[in-house]
């Protein structure tokens, strides 16, 4: 027995170990805070939004995600600007931005107090006036006349969508594998970066992924956050993806066309098998949302508090969009200069509170390092509750994601209440 015990014993701790080594200690109680450079102020530089670092270190903010930084194609541009996806250089920062060297002090001074920083990466896809088309027609594909072309794909409504600004690499050719790896590791090895949030990563081979992940976590251990939400991406390039399902419950809440019951069937079966140690990207907004769909007031309306705490309180790593947290209410233009409206910061004490108490309790850490949910019956089926527990510590949520006042019982309590509409109740044992 006592054999028995003591491999069973190592064997934990293998798989404790095997885990960590593939997401970063840091990531394990962290938030993500995703950053529109053009946008966030007037001036739309690297230094301007360096002055706005110890005041998200305050709101408690651990990641920073840096939307491209990368020159823009001129040719076949969007807009007056262009789209930030249409990627010119690799290694080099857009001027419209500021200087590397602006970027190397952004990233030391994050460093400094704590935080990380994570770069947009745009594998699938470059600028028409990429270098690489001309001197690598070979890694581009083409279509039926031997022409590249367009990138064109089937989106989630099976529609033919066209992104007429960019041109399409071609995985198949695995002269491009080394190249775009090292342009990677570039932004590790001289700008000391953090890892990547991979734009469009399920239409890049995962085997690319998995090779390019091992490469840059010899350099240092990295966090990668997948635009995808393929399982296999978790094996061996990701620590985190994106969990749309989650999100279009939340819209559909929002609507009214969506409720409490939605949300139970989708953390009992989830549409996929994701690893216990996943992270699953969780959110209310983001920059296509935001400039596509709307925001948060178009959304959800009055239900949007209560959605962003889910995104908090369930399993996954939480998202803050820049200018949530001032209550921005208007779609930013992606192609032109648009900045956000910092009239207030009314936000900035409820996303603090989220961030603490994600922290301060581990039952609600990403991955295996959190509690799994369990629901709860509080007697009234038009709420949504659960438990999640690590240890001893444990974290109780209840949701009403209703626009009526609802009546509950909750075990420990003395009696029945009620919870208003569209609020919550948190419920932490000291």
């Amino acid at each position: 027995m006592k054999k028995l015990a003591a491999a069973l014993m190592l064997a934990s701790l293998f798989t404790a170990a095997h885990a960590e080594t593939k997401h970063p200690a840091w990531s394990r109680s962290s938030s993500i805070y995703e950053v529109n450079l053009r946008q966030y102020s007037k001036e739309g530089t690297i230094n301007a939004f360096a002055a706005s670092l110890p005041n998200l270190k305050q709101m408690g903010v651990d990641i920073l995600w840096l939307m491209p930084v990368y020159p823009i194609g001129e040719k076949n541009r969007k807009g007056t600007l262009g789209s930030y996806y249409a990627v010119k250089d690799y290694t080099a920062v857009n001027p419209e931005f500021g200087s590397i060297d602006d970027l190397r002090k952004l990233v030391k001074q994050a460093h400094a107090l704590g935080m990380h920083v994570i770069l947009d990466w745009v594998g699938n896809h470059t600028a028409w006036d990429h270098p690489w088309a001309e001197q690598h027609p070979d890694w581009y594909k083409k279509n039926d006349k031997g022409e590249i072309t367009s990138v064109s794909f089937k989106n989630g409504a099976g529609e033919t969508e066209e992104w007429a600004d960019v041109i399409g690499l071609d995985y198949a050719n695995q002269a491009l594998w080394p190249a775009m790896t090292q342009a990677m590791a570039f932004w590790v090895k001289e700008v000391g970066v953090d890892g990547f949030r991979a734009d469009a990563a399920g239409m890049v081979p995962t085997a690319f992924w998995d090779q390019a992940r091992a490469q840059l976590d010899k350099i240092k251990p990295v966090f990668m956050l997948a635009e995808a939400d393929d399982v296999a991406l978790h094996e061996r390039a990701f620590d985190a993806s994106y969990d749309w399902p989650l999100n279009g419950i939340m819209k559909k809440i929002g609507k009214g066309q969506a409720g409490a019951a939605e949300l139970r069937a989708y953390v009992s079966t989830p549409p996929k098998a994701y690893p216990r140690d996943a992270f699953r990207l969780q959110f209310t907004s983001n920059h296509d949302i935001n400039s596509w769909e709307g925001a948060d007031k178009d959304l959800y309306g009055p239900a949007w508090g209560a959605m962003a705490v889910l995104s908090y309180t369930l399993p996954g790593i939480p998202l803050v969009y820049n200018g949530q947290e001032a209550r921005l209410d208007k779609k930013l233009a992606f192609f032109e200069k648009d900045p956000i409206d910092w009239k207030n910061w009314e936000l900035e004490g409820f996303f603090g509170g989220l961030n603490a108490l994600k922290k301060q309790n581990p039952a609600l850490w990403n991955g295996a390092a959190g509690g799994a949910v369990q629901l709860l019956d509080v007697g009234n089926e038009q709420l949504f509750a659960f438990r999640r527990q690590q240890g001893a510590n444990h974290v109780r949520v209840i949701v009403n994601p209703t626009g009526q006042l609802q009546k509950y019982k909750l075990a420990g309590d003395e009696g029945p209440a009620y919870l208003k509409p569209w609020r919550w109740r948190i419920i932490v044992p000291e």
